[in-house]
């Protein structure tokens, strides 16, 4: 953040304020943490806050502290559209455009708040008075962080917002394992830990609450499992009726992808989850090294993301949508070829 960003959030945060936080539409471990982080500490100094998700987030989040106070804008639209047209102030976290709020883009796009982005995704969208925006950063949760020490509020961070903050670096950097993880990121989470949060029942939270369901599920994307031969890729569907079968619900196929990079010589991965609800094909694409997946994405799939982590959608059918995936590939042969 620059001197003159810092500056301008304390001014828009000197008093009182009605405060509106929103993650982006299907959040995840990232989004949720920063969230919830940020509205315990606003809440802290007095602010009055609404934390809205547009839509449900996962089951194995929901243990999080004040999670219970998280509104969803599908299940009470209208109450939270009044509280974005009343906000002073409106915080933007884990996305950098409108549209990843799904329903909730008309109503802030309208909204008359003074709008602060926190955000590590690339290409971001100008519509906050005060972006901060970081690319290199390994989570929204380590940037929130860097964010309260900025303006002046380290020592107000508290065990329930400690505990926010590590769930999120933990879950998007693939438990410290990613290329985006620095020796900064462990100084962080070394100072969140000496602060009240515990990662052994956060770790516990997060990946030991598995249903039988959803290891029988994983079973069968595992079964589905396809390598490209001489392009080092590897690709897993999953179809609408396979999700039935085994009781699906939201997150359960959080990290099904990473099996297929694991394999040896794979250094490109995609999911493709079928959606009959919206009509499309879900996608979600992994690499290692420096092949761009948010390029692929933004280029093939209506979607982005970051350089080793992306996603998007298909309105093709399964089948032509891994054709189409197929056909693509050998484009990228130099990257990918063995």
């Amino acid at each position: 953040m620059t001197n003159q960003d810092i500056s301008r959030v304390k001014e828009l945060l000197d008093h009182k304020k009605k405060i509106v936080i929103v993650p982006h539409k299907g959040p995840d471990g990232d989004a949720m943490g920063s969230t919830l982080a940020l509205k315990i500490l606003l809440e802290g100094q007095g602010h009055y806050v609404h934390l809205i998700a547009p839509n449900a987030y996962p089951d194995f989040l929901k243990w999080m502290p004040y999670q219970e106070e998280v509104l969803i804008y599908e299940k009470e639209a209208k109450k939270c559209n009044d509280f974005i047209a009343e906000a002073d102030v409106i915080f933007t976290l884990d996305f950098n455009h409108l549209s990843r709020a799904g329903e909730m883009y008309k109503p802030l796009q309208e909204a008359k708040a003074a709008f602060i982005m926190i955000d590590h995704h690339q290409q971001p969208d100008d519509y906050a008075e005060v972006t901060y925006s970081d690319v290199t950063m390994c989570s929204t949760c380590q940037m929130v962080y860097h964010f309260i020490e900025n303006i002046g509020l380290a020592h107000k961070i508290t065990p329930q917002i400690a505990t926010c903050l590590y769930t999120g670096i933990m879950t998007d950097t693939g438990s410290f394992r990613y290329r985006s993880t620095t020796s900064q990121t462990h100084r962080v989470i070394a100072d969140l830990i000496e602060k009240g949060a515990d990662n052994t029942s956060i770790h516990e939270n997060v990946f030991d609450t598995s249903s039988y369901g959803q290891l029988q599920l994983l079973g069968c994307a595992l079964q589905n499992l396809k390598i490209v031969e001489g392009l080092r890729t590897a690709y897993i569907t999953l179809t609408q009726e396979e999700l039935d079968r085994h009781n699906f619900k939201k997150g359960d196929t959080e990290g099904f992808v990473n099996y297929g990079l694991s394999l040896e010589g794979i250094v490109f991965a995609a999911i493709f989850i079928e959606n009959e609800a919206d009509k499309i094909i879900k996608i979600s694409l992994r690499s290692k090294g420096t092949f761009s997946v948010n390029d692929f994405a933004r280029r093939y799939f209506e979607g982005g993301g970051h350089i080793n982590a992306a996603g998007g959608k298909s309105d093709l059918s399964m089948q032509e949508t891994i054709d189409k995936f197929i056909s693509i590939l050998p484009t990228y042969k130099t990257n990918l070829a063995l």
